[in-house]
């Protein structure tokens, strides 16, 4: 069986908009350039991209033709890709961060459970201090195991649709346009 190119309604996003306006906040004054992005166009493309794969995306953003301007729409294409950029590593970022803190949260549920066990194996009750650290330490050396792992495997998970949201509208980068209608 041959491997077909996807057709191009596969590969595109577009979307209709009345004017530039509807891209970005309402709330927003500053210059196309740096303007925040509209959290109803995020919604959509991020619903708009849900069954397109990372560098496949073309995105297309359908202007009426009275409206068009071909510098605005340079200034346009790079807030784009600078925001879809910054966000990606932003998540990634986070994303190792909540993957950093969770392996180190593990890593010290088992200091405390070897420590707990060397108290233990030398007889804690001789003194009421290393009877203390034991009560201490296993609650501790537990909770910091299952957290660390809750943090290493689901926190860290759930920065995935996200993550691959923005990792796929960076990769338009060069593969934005618009189009009149």
């Amino acid at each position: 069986m041959e491997h077909q190119p996807p057709s191009s309604e596969n590969t595109q996003i577009s979307l209709r908009l009345n004017n530039y306006e509807e891209l970005f906040s309402g709330f927003d004054l500053r210059s196309d350039s740096s303007r925040a992005l509209s959290a109803d166009f995020l919604d959509e493309v991020r619903r708009a991209s849900r069954d397109k794969r990372k560098g496949d995306i073309e995105f297309i953003l359908n202007i009426p033709k009275k409206e068009r301007s071909s510098n605005r729409e340079e200034e346009i294409k790079n807030r784009l890709s600078a925001h879809f950029e910054k966000h990606y590593h932003l998540l990634l970022e986070e994303k190792k961060k909540v993957m950093r803190r969770g392996i180190s949260m593990i890593l010290t549920g088992v200091l405390f459970m070897i420590a707990a066990t060397l108290i233990v194996f030398d007889d804690p009750t001789k003194s009421i201090l290393l009877s203390f650290l034991v009560v201490f330490l296993e609650p501790a050396a537990w909770f910091l195991l299952w957290e660390g792992m809750d943090q290493f495997l689901y926190d860290s998970n759930n920065l995935n649709p996200e993550l691959g949201f923005y990792s796929k509208m960076a990769a338009t980068q060069g593969h934005t346009h618009f189009r009149s209608y």
